[in-house]
């Protein structure tokens, strides 16, 4: 047993409220249990309860066992002065209070109904990858759907910070954020850290100026991620190198140690050289990139502004000083809706956020429009006859099972909750 299933048992309830008495046979009514709002120091505050003919109001400390209060060191932490009930499952030892008296303890397990305790030990039973893996296709559609919305938008909460973070370290210059974020987003897993770190380091003002010549941004990108610094051959890369020689004297930029960028294990088409070039060709296609995508509310219109390619030279090449069989190397359908999934619309909510207004309806409606992901918690999930239609539904299920079945929150999570009332 964890102490989140008496959590769960003391918050809603659930156990037998007639004829409580604490471990010394004094009478016991809840008037309020308290608010459970998982922060440091007692489980639930602000709780009210009568022992005795006694209303008290103060705190509720829960353990598995009441000797739990010393082995957590309770006793000399000042967070715990103010407890009024010690709520246990088993009472191995009393518990005093500063002054000598002791503080009175509710044992649980005289008053749980057992179908509940062995309803949480099967779910909480070792399976071969989540605890409910066997009974998730039984649940209710009308809960999954609900708790999808919920983790949905946990989801874009967290992936939103950093940018409400950068906006306002930025004072609030969106287009300058959205750079950033983009950048790492074209960079994928293995170059995203580089990339973003990249277009931190890049005055974007230094972008706007140059914006105008696809060139001179493409030197700016490729030469800010160190991929330059090589001794070339080719007339392209070495007029690519000039420019970006003279742009840095030009607008004073300061030499950043960057990362190397990875080539290993990508495929060509996500080579670095291949996505700075397409992140160029965006910034010289489009001027003020963050508005246009603010301002679309369809796919169509957001496939729109990602209609773009790498410049003429990687028709050709992979890399410098290598020529490859010709071919156009567009930004592909399944890379733009990485894009939307894990930039545009997080960016949406950020900045719909920031200026009060709510577009959770335009996100849900775009996401439900988006293919699902493909991976291995995407298909486990389909193995278990989970619907999976769309990347809203993706999104949903990758935010279970990161952050409730992994560290096995099943009484936090809308799913688990309902198996227990099963």
């Amino acid at each position: 047993m964890k102490e989140d299933f008496l959590h769960y048992v003391w918050q809603f309830k659930k156990f037998n409220l007639q004829g409580l008495t604490t471990v010394h046979g004094e009478p016991l009514q809840i008037v309020n249990s308290g608010q459970y709002l998982q922060l440091a120091g007692p489980d639930f505050f602000n709780a009210q309860i009568i022992i005795g003919g006694q209303k008290w109001a103060g705190n509720v400390e829960i353990h598995i066992r009441s000797s739990d209060w010393y082995l957590h060191s309770h006793e000399t932490d000042t967070n715990y002065d103010n407890v009024i009930l010690h709520v246990v499952w088993d009472h191995d030892t009393e518990v005093l209070r500063k002054n000598g008296s002791e503080i009175p303890v509710l044992e649980l397990k005289h008053y749980v109904d057992f179908k509940l305790l062995a309803g949480y030990n099967e779910l909480a039973s070792a399976k071969t990858w989540i605890n409910c893996e066997k009974e998730l296709s039984n649940i209710n559609v009308f809960v999954v759907n609900n708790w999808k919305e919920r983790l949905f938008f946990e989801r874009l909460e967290r992936k939103s910070l950093p940018i409400i973070e950068l906006a306002k370290e930025t004072y609030n210059d969106w287009e300058a954020v959205l750079f950033c974020f983009l950048a790492k987003n074209f960079g994928l897993n293995t170059n995203g850290d580089v990339f973003f770190e990249m277009a931190k380091s890049l005055p974007f003002s230094v972008v706007r100026k140059e914006i105008f010549e696809p060139e001179n941004i493409e030197a700016l990108l490729l030469g800010r991620a160190g991929l330059l610094n090589d001794t070339f051959e080719d007339i392209y890369a070495q007029g690519l190198k000039g420019l970006f020689a003279y742009m840095s004297h030009k607008h004073q930029l300061q030499p950043v140690h960057i990362n190397r960028v990875e080539f290993f294990r990508h495929r060509p088409d996500n080579f670095p050289t291949i996505r700075l070039s397409q992140l160029a060709q965006l910034y010289n296609n489009d001027h003020s990139l963050f508005s246009k995508i603010i301002a679309a509310k369809t796919l169509p219109q957001l496939y729109e502004v990602f209609n773009v390619q790498a410049s003429n030279y990687w028709h050709t090449h992979y890399q410098f000083d290598k020529v490859s069989p010709q071919k156009r190397k567009p930004l592909s359908h399944s890379f733009i809706d990485l894009l939307i999934i894990n930039t545009v619309i997080p960016f949406k909510f950020a900045y719909a956020k920031s200026i009060g207004k709510d577009n959770s309806e335009e996100l849900i409606v775009l996401m439900q429009q988006l293919e699902a992901e493909s991976n291995s918690i995407i298909d486990k999930f389909r193995y278990f006859k989970m619907d999976v239609s769309s990347a809203y539904d993706s999104q949903s299920l990758l935010q279970l099972k990161n952050e409730y079945c992994n560290h096995k929150r099943c009484l936090q999570c809308g799913l688990g909750l309902q198996l227990l009332k099963k």
